[in-house]
This record gives C-alpha cells, structure tokens and sequence, in this order.
C-alpha cells in the first residue's frame, strides 16, 4: 500500500515537472501529452481529465448557485483555472442576472500568442442575446504579464460606453496571465 502511495506521488511530482508545477498546463493538457509521462496511460489520462474538468464544474456550479460574485477569490480561481494555460489569447465573459448570478460564461473571440481581435458589437449582441444586466469580462495574457497594455484600456473603455447604452454594467475586466493573481481593472482604477 505505500509503495501504491509513493508511486502516486512520484506520479504527481513527475507530471507538476513536466508541466514546470503549472496546474492550470497540467489541467489543460491533452490525453496524448498526459499519456506520454511514465507511468500514465490513456486510462489514467483520461481520469485525470475528467478529474480536472469535475473541478471546472464544480466550480462553476458553485459561482452559479449562490452569490459568489461578493466574494471575487472564487471568480479569479475560476478564472485561472479555465484561462491561465492556454497558448492563445480568449477574451470571454461572464453574464450575469440583475442579482449579479452567472447567467453563462461565454468564450468569445480566441486569436494568437499576443493578441486577440475583439468586436464591442459583438459583445454587445451576446449582452442582450443573455439578457444580461452586467458582465465580467477577462482574457488572457500567454506571455505570463498581468500587466494591461493600452489597447486593453481602451478596449475595455469602449466596451464599458457600448454595454452602458444598452444598460449592461461593466463591474470587472480581469487579465490572467500564469499562475499569478489576476488583475482586476476595476481594483487598478481602471473602469
């Protein structure tokens, strides 16, 4: 039994390096590369992504039963767990009901290593196609820099004065950017 244990743990410790200790790579990792560590077949693979997607779920289930939103750690979890490895930029959103409950999370608009093209009209259509009163926005930043450029700003500006005519509040903009913190535009002054 605990040389089972001490496999499992080397397993673990193996699969965190190969992933240099990133969960949110490790979480979005493909069969095939979770299948090529040692050890790890197609079989455990699959339990690990299912294990993985079970905690997405769960999460997000939790953000959808209750107000979470008056606690923002649970959105920034989230938020991490679902943008933080990815290799491209997405830019999505997070509607929300007039009590400020998730309506749906939406991935909007994906695009390459440094950039995404975002549309307000867009934004705007999927607004009212959720009947939303507010929305959190969030994307990613693949190079691991939190850090808003300007464009960010006056995206998020932009899309705050679209949202506004059709009476949808802009409450946050989030950047993930690795396994650090997400910034909030809205904590940095910046909505």
């Amino acid at each position: 039994c605990s040389s089972d244990l001490k496999s499992a743990v080397d397993l673990a410790r193996e699969l965190l390096q190969r992933f240099d200790g990133r969960l949110g790579a490790l979480a979005e990792a493909s069969l095939e590369e979770l299948a090529s560590v040692s050890g790890i077949g197609m079989a455990k693979a699959a339990q690990l992504k299912a294990s993985f997607e079970l905690a997405r779920r769960a999460l997000m289930q939790e953000m959808t039963s209750r107000d979470t939103f008056s606690a923002p750690g649970k959105v920034r979890d989230w938020l991490r767990l679902k943008l933080a490895a990815r290799q491209h930029e997405v830019f999505m959103a997070l509607w929300l009901d007039a009590q400020n409950r998730l309506i749906k999370a939406d991935e909007l608009f994906s695009g390459t290593l440094t950039q995404t093209s975002v549309y307000p009209r867009e934004v705007v259509k999927a607004a009212l196609a959720n009947n939303a009163a507010a929305v959190i926005l969030a994307h990613n930043h693949p190079s691991g820099v939190a850090e808003p450029s300007q464009a960010d700003e006056m995206l998020t500006r932009n899309l705050k004065t679209a949202l506004a005519l059709v009476d949808v509040k802009l409450l946050d903009h989030f950047i993930v950017a690795g396994n650090g913190t997400p910034l909030s535009f809205a904590e940095r002054g910046l909505l």
